[in-house]
């Protein structure tokens, strides 16, 4: 049997048994398919974005399939934080692997009350993945995701209510994700997570119409995975905290390079449409292959891309 430790360690309170998440948006609240997935075998799920009040999202059609992945505006549907709360909580509590609930919003205000009411309820969660960075809503989101200043304040406000782990997640549609990364990490932030979907658009070319209700909404998939890649690379350059890395992961190769470009851990996103066990599948085997790299420690890996 392989030997090979995969855990890691984020922080000194925080330890995940293998580096492979959900991301969120693409796994519900973790109780969709428990007959098909052992989430318990994850080392980490995060949650659908929750929001203060709740959200149907926008109209179908609210997903289209593209070369080498998907465009989405779901408009970050969510049963809002109370019903999160009441239905919800219990079950993530109960848990055996690292719990990260996402949280979007309209404004500083709106951020800082979801984190409240959350917190009140003292849940067995490990920590928040604040959603900065969401390209297919109207209102708020992106504002702060797209300005460091924004970015390092919203850090330090909800820095300020909770002593769980905190990660910020960045969008790829920005000039500098770099300048981004370090606004979270001065605010407080413990780690951050890149990237979000990239802004993008289809068109029926027979009627002209578009194939997304909103027109434009997020890319992901194999598409953008060298775009997060690169991201990820430039984070790891200037901050001191952990980078989860997301972006069209669809396999064990698929981690490992994320891992060498200065990712800590990753998460899953959209091929869990596919497979809704993929994560599961590549934390299992992810010992083996790393043996067969002749590496004892996944530390080992990490930031070892070369010239």
């Amino acid at each position: 049997m392989p030997s090979v430790d995969i855990t890691v360690r984020l922080n000194d309170q925080l330890l995940l048994q293998n580096p492979i998440l959900t991301a969120s948006g693409t796994f519900g609240y973790g109780d969709d398919v428990p007959d098909l997935v052992d989430v318990n075998r994850l080392g980490g799920l995060v949650t659908k974005s929750i929001t203060l009040h709740p959200r149907e999202g926008h109209s179908p059609p609210r997903i289209a399939e593209t070369p080498s992945g998907m465009l989405n505006a779901i408009g970050l549907a969510n049963i809002g934080v109370d019903r999160f709360c009441d239905e919800k909580l219990a079950f993530l509590a109960s848990l055996d692997t690292t719990v990260i609930v996402s949280i979007a919003g309209s404004s500083f205000a709106e951020y800082q009350e979801v984190m409240e009411i959350i917190e009140a309820r003292q849940p067995g969660i490990a920590g928040y993945e604040i959603n900065v960075s969401c390209p297919n809503v109207k209102e708020g989101g992106m504002e702060f995701g797209v300005s460091a200043q924004m970015t390092e304040g919203l850090t330090r406000t909800l820095r300020a209510l909770t002593d769980r782990y905190l990660i910020i997640k960045l969008s790829p549609n920005v000039t500098t994700i770099a300048d981004i990364a370090i606004a979270a990490e001065v605010g407080g932030a413990d780690a951050v997570s890149a990237i979000n979907t990239v802004v993008g658009m289809g068109i029926d070319p027979l009627t002209g119409k578009y194939q997304l209700s909103t027109g434009m909404g997020g890319l992901s998939g194999p598409a953008i995975r060298p775009i997060a890649l690169a991201a990820v690379f430039k984070i790891a350059q200037v901050v001191h905290i952990p980078i989860i890395g997301i972006g069209g992961i669809m396999n064990i190769e698929d981690v490992v390079m994320f891992l060498r470009a200065g990712a800590h851990a990753v998460q899953i996103g959209t091929a869990n449409y596919r497979d809704p066990g993929i994560g599961v599948h590549i934390a299992r085997d992810l010992p083996s292959y790393l043996e067969q790299l002749g590496i004892q420690q996944l530390s080992e890996v990490r930031g070892t891309a070369i010239p």
